[in-house]
């Protein structure tokens, strides 16, 4: 004993040596205490306040103080450290009992941490077993108690430790093990987070609830034993045994949607999307995002079924809904598969875009005062260019249909969705004319030849959503948006985007187009898309070969963008295109999205500045910039006419 006596006090003599001469040096070091930041992850919601992910570098929901109830408190210092309250960051007689069981086994292998030195550890240090970092930790530790009150040291222990599972501080294990919040947890809950931090992978109770309960009845005795819990609370809590989820850390239930909000963020300057702890509010509505996903689904499984040879790892679509009035994506599917390929092809691929293109000639020939029911020749044109080595070309555009239909007006070639009409409808106008209005309406990279009428040019489904607002949201460009609200750790919310619509063409001539795009769906290309009781206006479009298939439809709520195509622009089989590929996927979403929402909006409004006049026992609409010419004799000349009181 009296050995033991002498070796304890040479020990304690060189802690207080080694404590002197690591003083000055602690307070040499870079280390802030009152510099306390910790990864935090960030939350994306819908619109609906429903969780669709946690991202994240550490899976870690911050907690005040205030939010921890003080039964978990009196939980975590009764089997971590009783005397948390009455030390000064060391616990002497710990230090003593810890030190008796290392010379007996001869080797450092008891601990004798408070919480404000296993704080110090996880912040500021390693978990290296030296006496020179036991050293180190007791002094950093007093400094941590003359600066920080115990409710702020209890704050930062409770949000740094790990509690297994890959969650990080008890708000984040409360809800992955519980699925509650702090102040819904009861005490065996409790008992099973303040058992973990001794040993978390141990102690999972997902992995091995046997030992976490067992750990957990540990503290719930400690805490009887103290005198701190009732009798009656002991013996409930004893024998309890909750729920436990096992899920996975991310939780993300659309994974495309999380990838662009995290792209747009950076973009936006925000570099710590993963650790800034922000909480994201999206316009994207799960519900809608489902039946989108499902959508895209029923008619890849159709294009798959028509064609025994399809190349599976090629084939894809991508789908975008948006609110073209406010500019809220609703819903937004970059694949088939995000496993398979995380390529989101509704924002990060540009295709050309086929007839769908179509009705952006039409809406600029309405402004220049051509009518739904002006007339234009479907003829063949041939034409001479030259390539850049200087060698002539000759394109001959035609219809899919091979043939020619005379004289058709404006309405009817977009219904038929007529190439050779597009073509001479841009040399009446002038391709300068043409070419300058679309870029006035955002289209970016444009090359300057009559193919663009025809769709020659890529552009994105997500881009394409927002373009296609000038024709859905009467005139007005809306700018689309996913992120509806930002806002930082502290709550504040922060601003990223413009959402301010511009007018690009007036409302009642965007009408015009509205109906003639109606008409497409009654009667023309797009008419597979038709559903009883709702007004719906769309265009089809297919590339060159059948490369790409679109659909572009819209209701007078909703827009639906459909894109489907090989994603190494190899074609596909030539029967594919927009009215049997991408149509279905459309029909398909709507026909649902009505079930979901029966008050969906189902009549366009005409907006004032239109008026309409019944000819051969058709209804046309016009404008003062589109004026309808006189009827006579089934033809159309170019006079003006008097009509409703308004001289032309």
């Amino acid at each position: 004993m009296r050995v033991l006596i002498y070796f304890l006090s040479f020990c304690l003599l060189s802690l207080a040596v080694a404590f002197i001469a690591l003083y000055s040096f602690v307070h040499s070091t870079d280390i802030d205490i009152n510099n306390y930041k910790v990864k935090l992850s960030t939350q994306i919601y819908d619109r609906n306040g429903v969780l669709i992910a946690n991202v994240f570098d550490e899976n870690r929901l911050y907690a005040k103080f205030d939010e921890i109830p003080p039964k978990l408190i009196e939980a975590l210092v009764a089997i971590e450290d009783t005397s948390f309250f009455e030390h000064g960051g060391i616990n002497i007689d710990a230090i003593f009992r810890a030190i008796i069981k290392d010379i007996q086994k001869g080797r450092l292998a008891e601990g004798a941490s408070t919480l404000t030195q296993q704080l110090v550890k996880n912040v500021y240090l390693t978990n290296e077993k030296s006496l020179q970092r036991k050293l180190k930790e007791a002094i950093i530790s007093y400094e941590i108690e003359d600066n920080l009150s115990k409710e702020e040291i209890l704050e930062r222990y409770l949000n740094t430790i790990f509690l297994g599972h890959g969650y990080y501080g008890i708000k984040t294990a409360a809800q992955g093990y519980f699925h509650k919040n702090l102040d819904e947890l009861n005490l065996k809950e409790m008992a099973i987070l303040v058992g973990l931090p001794k040993a978390p992978s141990t102690y999972d109770p997902t992995k091995r609830l046997d030992l976490s309960l067992s750990r957990a009845n540990a503290v719930i005795k400690r805490m009887y034993s103290l005198g701190w819990i009732s009798k009656d609370e002991y013996e409930q809590n004893l024998n309890y045994k909750p729920v436990i989820y096992d899920e996975s850390l991310s939780k993300n239930q659309a994974p495309y949607i999380v990838d662009e909000v995290i792209r747009q963020l950076k973009n936006a300057g925000i570099e710590d999307v993963k650790t800034g702890g922000y909480k994201i509010e999206l316009s994207i509505d799960l519900n809608t995002q489902q039946l989108a996903q499902d959508a895209l689904k029923f008619a890849w499984d159709a294009i798959v079924k028509r064609d025994a040879n399809i190349d599976l790892n090629q084939i894809n679509g991508a789908m975008v809904v948006t609110n073209p009035h406010t500019g809220e994506v609703l819903a937004l599917v970059g694949g088939i598969d995000y496993e398979a390929s995380k390529f989101n092809r509704a924002t990060m691929s540009n295709r050309q875009l086929g007839s769908s293109f179509k009705p952006f000639v039409y809406l600029s020939a309405l402004d220049l005062g051509y009518s739904p029911a002006s007339k234009i020749a479907d003829i063949a044109r041939v034409f001479e260019t030259v390539d850049a080595k200087g060698e002539k070309l000759i394109w001959k555009p035609s219809n899919i249909t091979k043939n020619f239909s005379g004289l058709i007006t404006l309405k009817e070639a977009l219904s038929k969705s007529r190439n050779l009409a597009t073509i001479n409808l841009m040399l009446d106008c002038g391709l300068n004319v043409i070419h300058s209005s679309i870029s006035d309406f955002g289209f970016h990279s444009v090359p300057k030849n009559l193919s663009i009428g025809l769709g020659s040019f890529g552009v994105s489904p997500y881009e394409y959503a927002e373009l296609y607002s000038i024709i859905s949201n009467y005139g007005l460009k809306q700018p689309i948006y996913l992120i509806s609200h930002i806002y930082d750790k502290d709550g504040n919310e922060i601003s990223i985007a413009d959402k301010s619509p511009k007018e690009i063409v007036k409302a009642e001539q965007a009408f015009l187009m509205i109906d003639m795009l109606m008409d497409v769906v009654n009667n023309g290309s797009g008419r597979g898309a038709k559903l009883a009781d709702i007004e719906l206006a769309g265009k089809t479009g297919t590339s060159n070969k059948s490369i790409d298939a679109w659909f572009v439809g819209f209701s007078p709520e909703i827009q639906v963008v459909t894109w489907f195509g090989n994603d190494n622009n190899k074609p596909m089989k030539k029967y594919e295109g927009g009215a049997r590929t991408a149509v279905p996927a459309f029909k398909y979403f709507m026909q649902n999205y009505i079930k979901l929402h029966p008050d969906t909006k189902r009549t366009f409004d005409i907006p004032d500045g239109v008026f309409k006049r019944q000819i051969d026992g058709k209804t046309w609409y016009y404008t003062n910039t589109s004026l309808l010419p006189k009827i006579n004799n089934s033809d159309i000349i170019l006079e003006q006419i008097e009509e409703e009181g308004l001289m032309f």
